[in-house]
């Protein structure tokens, strides 16, 4: 089964930088996409960014498009969510999420939770004004 560890989180001013890696462990005999959701006070959890699972097709939430940056290394069984620019808004909990594995390939990045079945802790980011 698939475990996902999220790291890289902190405390950043507004207008720097920070880089979220997420571990994954475990395998399957299917393609994943990747995923970063956030979730922040009294709101409900939200897609941040999506990278399918050779990389080649990527999905960002509007607000983060041309700040953040999804990567993925598939040899390190690793996600990364480059962000720059950072704004006080973008404090929340940031979880990593799996896709449910499917037995083609396809240049693909579900948008919905209900279509990402492995979760990893969460880890927290707080940008300061």
């Amino acid at each position: 089964q698939v475990q996902l560890v999220e790291s890289g989180g902190g405390l950043v001013q507004g207008g720097g930088s920070l880089r979220l890696s997420c571990a994954a462990s475990g395998r399957t005999f299917g393609y994943q996409a990747m995923g970063w959701f956030r979730q922040a006070p009294g709101k409900e959890r939200e897609f941040v960014a999506g990278i399918s699972w050779n990389g080649g097709n990527t999905k960002y939430q509007d607000y983060v498009k041309g700040r953040f940056t999804i990567s993925r290394d598939n040899a390190k069984n690793t996600v990364y969510l480059q962000m720059n620019s950072l704004k006080p808004e973008d404090t929340a909990v940031y979880h990593c999420a799996a896709e449910r594995p499917v037995y083609y390939a396809r240049d693909y990045v579900p948008l919905n939770e209900i279509d990402y079945a492995y979760w990893g802790q969460g880890t927290q980011v707080t940008v300061s004004s």
